[in-house]
């Protein structure tokens, strides 16, 4: 594992909203809006982008802990930038905050949290839990 990052560097991932990003379930459309599920998926790739810098060639990232905090929608065909700011990197893990918008407008703000584990270890890991 490298150590390349101190804290408040940051890393942006943008993307748009699409039809397949808006919140629903098995019975439907709940919302027009971006949805929890993609929200989530995003800001932890936009964390992601530090983890394929540290890791080694035998290392993979494996996700800890996710929070969100909703503070207004984003809209299908919106632009939304995922801001990812290293927190930390103690031990295996890296902690980034995380802020979300669009345009000038807060849509969320949350945590990432990943272990830095070795590919052997996490197949290791893997395999003692199946069933």
């Amino acid at each position: 594992m490298k150590e390349l990052f101190k804290a408040g560097d940051f890393k942006v991932h943008v993307f748009l909203v699409k039809e397949d990003h808006l919140a629903s379930f098995e019975d439907g459309p709940v919302h027009p809006v971006c949805s929890t599920f993609v929200l989530a998926r995003e800001m932890e790739w936009s964390s992601r982008l530090f983890v394929l810098d540290i890791c080694d060639a035998n290392e993979e990232g494996v996700g800890t802990m996710l929070l969100i905090n909703h503070k207004s929608p984003a809209f299908m065909g919106e632009e939304v930038v995922v801001k990812a700011v290293f927190r930390s990197l103690v031990n295996n893990e890296l902690v980034c905050d995380i802020e979300v918008s669009v345009e000038d407008r807060l849509v969320a703000i949350g945590e990432t949290g990943q272990k830095i584990l070795s590919k052997e270890k996490i197949s290791q890991i893997f395999t003692s839990l199946e069933r």
